[in-house]
């Protein structure tokens, strides 16, 4: 390889975080950065790293897309019998990670996961594209497959199977909801003296600590 990996880095110069600025909710808080994540025009702002593990302790990890925030938690959706699917109904506990690199900001989530009620699953369904309905009746997630061929077949065939008619949720799809403990926003400073803020749920009440970075 003739690039130095180990010689990567940046400076991070660009904003400071204070506890005095900071919304005393975690989760107003997390949606002021969203928004300015929207407004810089970030490639999916909404792309976060969803980290699950298996009964015995495996973690497993990948992108998903934040589809709902609100006081109740963050939500996602996918297919239940998914290898995150399977590891949530053993271990109804998860990460999240948001990195939004052009404003030199990350946000950290942990809590557990509960499904999301049918009618709120029903609406995002239905609002989606009408491939994306027909992908999600086409693909059996994370299932081994002979082929590409065999997934275009698939769709094809439930194309046809839906035709003129308004596709239905499959009983195997639907979404999940990040009830959050923590929360740690993380703002890029010089030197790697990085600010780190978590939020830290005792009872109901949220408590903010300055973490060293």
């Amino acid at each position: 390889m003739s690039i130095a990996i180990s010689d990567l880095r940046l400076n991070y110069t660009r904003q400071q975080l204070n506890e005095s600025e900071v919304d005393p909710d975690p989760i107003r808080q997390f949606q002021i950065w969203f928004e300015q994540a929207v407004s810089a025009q970030l490639p999916e702002p909404n792309a976060m790293t969803l980290a699950t593990a298996s009964r015995e302790g495996i973690p497993s990890a990948r992108i998903v897309l934040l589809k709902g925030v609100d006081p109740r938690g963050f939500v996602f959706y996918t297919n239940y019998e998914s290898r995150k699917g399977r590891e949530l109904a053993d271990n109804p506990r998860a990460a999240l990670v948001f990195l939004w690199n052009v404003l030199e900001r990350q946000v950290r989530i942990e809590g557990t996961v509960e499904r999301v009620s049918d009618r709120e699953t029903d609406a995002y369904f239905h609002s989606r594209p009408l491939e994306s309905q027909l992908g999600a009746w086409a693909s059996n997630q994370s299932q081994v497959i002979p082929g590409r061929l065999v997934l275009e077949q698939r769709f094809q065939a439930f194309k046809q199977k839906y035709q003129n008619q308004e596709v239905p949720r499959p009983p195997h799809w639907g979404g999940y909801r990040v009830v959050p403990h923590l929360i740690e926003f993380w703002q890029g400073r010089p030197n790697r003296l990085h600010d780190r803020l978590c939020y830290r749920l005792e009872g109901t009440r949220w408590v903010i600590e300055r973490l060293a970075p």
